[in-house]
């Protein structure tokens, strides 16, 4: 896909975030616009991914999402990456919906292979996941994405030391720098100091994406981070991000962590988000 392309499927998932979240009046739009650039590109451009769905996924690159909250994001780039009906968007926090607002596996939603509402426990997941295809002999890949926030949990600490100790070279975990969190200011909540350094010293390769709701400048640095697996040492991409990135009311403050528009706001963010796909 060209980057206009790419650029006009961020768009429509924009949208897909902001109804699905007004819609039930609840859900976390800002961490979700935020990664929507990351995540379309990742899905269309960066991983490599087989037709259809299974569990084991042998064969193919692996995504864990680690900060489930941000689940409308990933429902939207799932369902226009052909995983499921763009229509089900329409059930989104439902009872009895698959799309659930943290992401959970009892119900089989295809492309979700881990329950992530809890903080802090899917590093741990996605070094097991790479741990086994290494095992299996699989070349493939397995991406993951944390919050910034979320890595004042101290298991991601645990995992972080065992990846490198154990020479876990085929992860890319890439963390969602925004510098905010549901309280607050990262910094003002716990200041975590530099990540990168801290990563470093934990014998990890450090890749930084310093545009991270730029597409082209996403592509470039994942495939930095691609060209640095199979070196012995476990990557990490620190991403910097817009929380609310894409309407100017929800950009520069936590306050859409976990907040949902208005009839009134909505219509303001659909128009600065014009149709491009079609909505569901």
């Amino acid at each position: 896909m060209s980057i206009s392309q790419l650029n006009d499927l961020t768009t429509q998932v924009r949208r897909d975030i902001l109804r699905m979240v007004h819609k039930v009046n609840s859900g976390h739009p800002g961490g979700s616009l935020g990664c929507a650039e990351f995540l379309v590109a990742l899905y269309t451009e960066i991983m490599n991914r087989k037709q259809g769905f299974d569990m084991n996924g042998h064969g193919e690159d692996l995504f864990f999402l680690s900060n489930g909250h941000i689940s409308p994001v990933i429902y939207s780039v799932l369902a226009r990456s052909g995983y499921f009906p763009i229509e089900e968007l329409n059930t989104f926090r439902l009872l009895d919906s698959r799309l659930q607002g943290h992401p959970t596996t009892h119900e089989g939603l295809p492309g979700i292979r881990i329950a992530s509402g809890s903080l802090g426990q899917g590093l741990s997941v996605a070094i097991g996941a790479a741990h086994a295809k290494k095992l299996n002999n699989d070349s493939n890949l397995i991406y993951s994405l944390h919050g910034d926030g979320e890595l004042q949990e101290g298991q991601n600490w645990e995992a972080i030391m065992y990846a490198s100790a154990k020479n876990i070279d085929n992860i890319i975990a890439t963390v969602d720098l925004n510098g905010k969190q549901i309280d607050g200011a990262t910094d003002d909540v716990l200041k975590m100091g530099s990540l990168k350094a801290k990563f470093e010293a934990f014998d990890w390769t450090v890749i930084e994406i310093k545009q991270g709701n730029d597409i082209a400048s996403i592509l470039e640095g994942m495939s930095a981070a691609k060209a640095a697996t199979g070196k012995g040492k476990p990557v990490c991409v620190l991403l910097e991000t817009m929380m609310g990135n894409g309407v100017d009311f929800m950009m520069h403050t936590h306050a859409w962590h976990g907040k949902a528009p208005n009839d009134e706001q909505l219509a303001t963010a659909l128009e600065q988000n014009p149709e491009t796909l079609g909505d569901y």
